[in-house]
């Protein structure tokens, strides 16, 4: 299959730490460098980061740029995949609320899988968005003020949202559409 250009020149960064669940970055990272974008992976952690399969753990990722050195609008979107652990840490690091908000208030599409919503709520920018997520984090979402649907993909200004791994062809076809959109400008933080 010859690589397209839809995203040539889009600098995308995927937010994990460690307990990611590998193919909620993998399969995205893949989807999106078939389109021309440069993925870099973000972090807490300053050298490498470890993914899961599911509650095993799996391959290691070297981080390209260390949270407290990252700066939203070095980036054209923001990408937060899921996993238990992965989030759970992310969303208790002021770097990492203060990173995601600045995509908001600039307006940028962030998309998020499974349990990655965590970190948005922390990060206060899900009142009033209409969203998705794995089933566990419903209630979570509601009480932060978002409408939580159960749909495979869910778009909000920018903001795209799905469930599980389950959902991986419909997100990446999804992220690959907003992210070629650009900004959003109806888009609130």
């Amino acid at each position: 299959m010859a690589t397209q250009s839809r995203l040539k020149g889009k600098r995308i960064a995927a937010l994990v730490t460690d307990g990611f669940e590998q193919v909620e970055l993998t399969s995205p990272r893949e989807a999106l460098k078939t389109q021309g974008a440069e993925v870099s992976i973000v972090s807490p952690k300053r050298d490498k980061v470890r993914g899961w399969n599911h509650d095993q753990p799996a391959d290691s990722f070297d981080v390209d740029v260390p949270i407290t050195e990252a700066v939203a609008s070095d980036f054209d979107g923001l990408l937060l995949p899921g996993g238990v652990q992965n989030p759970d840490h992310l969303r208790t690091d002021a770097f990492v609320q203060k990173f995601v908000k600045d995509f908001f208030l600039q307006h940028k599409p962030v998309a998020a899988i499974c349990h990655g919503p965590w970190t948005l709520i922390d990060a206060g920018v899900v009142k009033g968005r209409r969203m998705t997520s794995y089933h566990s984090v419903r209630t979570d979402l509601k009480n932060a003020g978002a409408e939580w649907v159960d749909e495979q993909v869910v778009v909000d200004n920018g903001l795209v949202t799905s469930r599980n791994p389950s959902d991986l062809e419909a997100f990446n076809a999804k992220i690959v559409e907003e992210y070629a959109e650009g900004l959003h400008e109806a888009q609130h933080a």
